[in-house]
C-alpha cells in the first residue's frame, strides 16, 4: 500500500465518521450553503458541526500551510480529499471568498502579520469577505478605478464607490483596490487594502437583479480610515496582486460549470423530472441534449483538474483561468437552460413552497450574469486568443 492509498483509507474513514448524514443530501436552496462570518445564521446544528469539524482538520483550506490553519495537504492528497468528498456527496463545509480569492493573495504577497491575523479566521469560517474591485466608471477597465486613498502617515483615508460588490451587506471585511498615486500611470498607482465593514464611513445598498434576489451591492466609502498595516504587498504595487487575485476569481466562477459536491447531477435531475424508459431517459431529444452536456461537463472537469495540477506544480493558473471562466459559465448557462426544459411548465413558477420559491427560474436568470461578472465572455475570448493561442 502506498502512502497515498493509506491517506485515502484514513480520509474515507474520517469522513464517514464525521460528516453528518444531513450534510450528505443535495443542497436545495441558497440557505444550504454555509458562508460563515460573524453574522451567519446556521440552518442546523449539523451544518455548524460540519464546518467546525472540517475547520479543525484544516480541510476548509486543505492545501494551505498548517501554521495558518490549513490542512497542509499535497496536491495529490488534496485531490484524494475532493474525490472522497464527492463519493460521499458531502456538501461543502464552507463557501468563502476568503478561501477562494483573498486568502491565496495574502499567502503569496501578504506580510507575516497579515497572514497570522487573517488566514486562521478564514479557515475557521469566522470572517466573511467581499471584493471591492468594480466601480460605476471602471468595470472592464479595472485599472481606471477612481476610489482614492489619501496618505495620512500611519493610515489612509479612503473615499469612493464600488459596485457589484457581492454580498457586501453580509460581509465582515472587504479587500479593496484603491488609488494611492494619482500621478503615476494608472496601473502603477493602485494598492490593495483590507478593512472591516463596520469601519465608520462604510455603507452598502443592495441591487435587485432580474432574478428577484440581491446578491450584489453598491458600497460607499466616505472618509474610511484604513491602517497601512492592512496593505497587501507594497503600496502602489496592487495591480500585480489584483491580476493574480483575478485568476482565482475566474477559476472560482468557472467552477459553476462543474457539478459541486452535494449537488444533483443533470442526468439525475432529468430522470426525476421526465422519468426513465427501460433505463433510459424517456424523451429522446432531451436525452441527447443531456448526454451531450454531460460529456462536455466531464471534459471540462478533467481540464480543470489538469490546470489545478499544473498550478500546484508551480506553473500557476495564468491565462488558463480565462479559459475555465469562459467555458464554465457557458456550461452553467446550458445546464440551466436544460433544467428549465426538463422541468417544463413547473420551471416557470415564481413563488410557492412546492416550487422552492421559484428556485429554477431564478437560477436560470442568475446564470446570465455569470458570463459578465469577473470579466465578460468576450473579454475572456480575447485573453484566450492572445495569451493561449498566440493570435494577434
Amino acid at each position: 500500500m502506498t502512502d497515498l492509498d493509506a491517506f485515502r483509507q484514513q480520509t474515507r474513514a474520517w469522513l464517514e465518521e464525521n460528516c453528518p448524514q444531513s450534510m450528505r443530501a443535495p443542497m436545495t436552496s441558497d440557505g444550504d450553503q454555509c458562508w460563515g462570518g460573524r453574522g451567519f445564521q446556521f440552518q442546523s446544528e449539523d451544518q455548524k458541526l460540519w464546518l467546525q469539524r472540517m475547520a479543525a482538520k484544516g480541510w476548509t483550506a486543505p492545501d494551505w500551510p498548517v501554521e495558518y490553519g490549513g490542512g497542509g495537504l499535497s496536491s495529490a492528497e488534496h485531490k484524494v480529499l475532493r474525490e472522497e468528498l464527492a463519493r460521499l456527496r458531502a456538501r461543502p463545509a464552507l463557501s468563502s471568498f476568503g478561501v477562494w480569492m483573498i486568502g491565496p493573495a495574502i499567502l503569496k504577497f501578504g506580510s507575516e502579520e497579515l497572514k497570522r491575523q487573517h488566514l486562521p479566521p478564514i479557515v475557521r469560517g469566522e470572517i466573511r469577505w467581499c471584493q471591492g474591485y468594480s466601480e460605476p466608471g471602471a468595470g472592464s477597465d479595472l485599472a481606471g478605478l477612481q476610489t482614492k486613498a489619501e496618505d495620512q502617515g500611519d493610515h489612509f483615508i479612503v473615499n469612493g464607490q464600488k459596485i457589484w460588490t457581492s454580498y457586501a451587506d453580509k460581509a465582515d471585511w472587504m479587500f479593496c483596490l484603491v488609488r494611492t498615486n494619482t500621478e503615476a500611470k494608472k496601473q502603477l498607482g493602485i494598492s490593495l487594502v483590507l478593512f472591516d465593514m463596520t469601519t465608520p464611513g462604510v455603507t452598502t445598498r443592495p441591487i435587485k437583479l432580474i432574478s428577484g434576489s440581491s446578491p450584489f451591492c453598491e458600497t460607499f466609502l466616505d472618509n474610511v480610515r484604513v491602517e497601512k498595516s492592512q496593505v497587501v504587498g507594497e503600496i502602489n504595487a496592487g495591480w500585480t496582486i489584483a491580476k493574480y487575485l483575478l485568476t482565482h476569481e475566474r477559476e472560482m466562477i468557472g467552477g459553476m460549470g462543474r457539478t459541486a459536491a452535494g449537488q444533483k447531477t443533470l442526468p439525475e435531475f432529468a430522470a426525476e423530472h421526465i422519468g426513465l424508459d427501460n433505463g433510459k431517459l424517456s424523451d429522446g431529444f432531451l436525452r441527447s441534449d443531456v448526454t451531450r452536456w454531460d460529456l462536455d461537463a466531464k471534459a471540462f472537469e478533467l481540464t480543470a483538474e489538469r490546470v489545478v495540477d499544473e498550478a500546484k506544480s508551480g506553473q500557476g493558473v495564468g491565462a488558463a483561468s480565462a479559459m475555465l471562466k469562459y467555458y464554465g459559465t457557458e456550461l452553467n448557462k446550458r445546464r440551466q437552460e436544460l433544467m428549465i426544459a426538463l422541468a417544463g411548465s413547473d420551471a416557470m413558477v415564481w413563488e410557492g413552497a412546492a416550487w422552492k420559491e421559484g428556485q429554477l427560474p431564478r437560477s436560470w436568470l442568475r446564470s446570465k450574469g455569470n458570463s459578465i461578472e469577473g470579466g465578460t465572455s468576450e473579454v475572456q475570448l480575447n485573453v484566450i486568443a492572445r495569451n493561449i493561442l498566440g493570435l494577434q
